[in-house]
């Protein structure tokens, strides 16, 4: 059965005002209880979230109820780069899922968040486990999880306003012709491999800045750098086909089967910006890189010219006046 509960309001004042102080959900999260029929003043369903109220009327919240499922074993960890009360920000591997999905048979960041502890309330119709933004399964790096509702609603909007944000290192082949290539080329659904994404004028707007770090030791590879301004599904991998590269280990937007292999796409959030929800202050972690990808940019490329343009501060300025 649904759990119900019923408010008094004392005074004139909106509904998702007064509700919002007596639930202690934010006026997005009572928009969605109000848009799911859930909220009735004086036993008349309500479907504005803006009704103004008057003293001595009865608010009554039938809240959903919420599917409880036995989680999976969780017989992996992820490491944890940051940790205090508001956020936390991981170091993904490669691998792994981020949401579950029927498809997904396997343990997925979701349920090692359940096996954490880090649930938030149903906000729009579903539980979402403090994730703010995803990596695809195969790409391995920094992600930021919210730890309470209020961080969750100020992190996303530093999505929308684009003070969040990532880079991303990559290794590719051929190798790109300039220092800094711009493309900003439209993402929708491939009409020909449903599995893809492509560049079409019918998709959403995309734009994605590549920095060349450094050539691997034949000359066939390289390391770049890779800046988002929009979050498409696939956005670098996408952009990078639209250009006759791909990404090593990448064997779904690869040209050729014959290309080099790799255990896994060599494809990483590096580094991680946003404003911290309770102090404010803009702050930045990097995730480093795992074994596969750390082995084989050891075994192809120069050591010390790794270091060098892997230094944070390096590769950030590398973008500074490109945009």
């Amino acid at each position: 059965m649904n759990e119900t509960k019923n408010y008094l309001c004392l005074d004139s004042q909106r509904l998702d005002v007064f509700l919002s102080e007596q639930i202690g959900q934010t006026r997005s999260q009572v928009a969605q209880l109000i848009k799911q029929s859930c909220v009735y003043v004086d036993d008349k369903l309500v479907t504005r979230a803006g009704v103004k109220l008057k003293p001595d009327q009865n608010i009554r919240v039938d809240f959903p109820n919420q599917k409880v499922e036995e989680p999976l074993a969780i017989d992996f960890d992820v490491a944890v780069l940051y940790e205090d009360e508001e956020v936390l920000v991981i170091n993904k591997p490669s691998g792994l899922t981020v949401h579950p999905a029927p498809s997904v048979k396997e343990p997925t960041l979701v349920d090692w968040l359940k096996h954490k502890g880090i649930r938030l309330s149903t906000i729009s119709g579903e539980e979402r486990h403090g994730i703010v933004h995803r990596l695809d399964k195969g790409t391995s790096g920094a992600m930021v999880i919210a730890k309470n509702n209020g961080a969750h609603e100020f992190l996303s909007q530093q999505l929308q306003d684009k003070t969040m944000g990532r880079y991303y290192v990559a290794v590719i082949a051929p190798p790109l012709k300039e220092e800094i290539t711009q493309i900003e080329q439209p993402i929708g659904r491939s009409t020909t491999n449903r599995l893809k994404m492509a560049c079409t004028q019918e998709g959403k707007s995309a734009k994605t800045l590549f920095k060349a770090l450094t050539l691997s030791l034949d000359e066939k590879n390289q390391l770049i750098a890779a800046k988002l301004f929009s979050g498409r599904t696939h956005q670098i991998r996408v952009h990078l086909e639209s250009i006759s590269r791909h990404i090593i280990g990448d064997h779904v937007y690869a040209l050729s089967s014959k290309l080099e292999k790799s255990e896994h796409i060599l494809l990483h959030a590096y580094l991680i910006y946003f404003i911290h929800p309770s102090t404010k202050e803009r702050v930045f972690f990097q995730a480093p890189l795992d074994d596969v990808m750390q082995e084989y940019l050891e075994k192809k490329f120069e050591k010390e010219r790794l270091d060098e343009v892997l230094e944070p501060d390096s590769l950030i300025h590398g973008f500074i006046g490109a945009y």
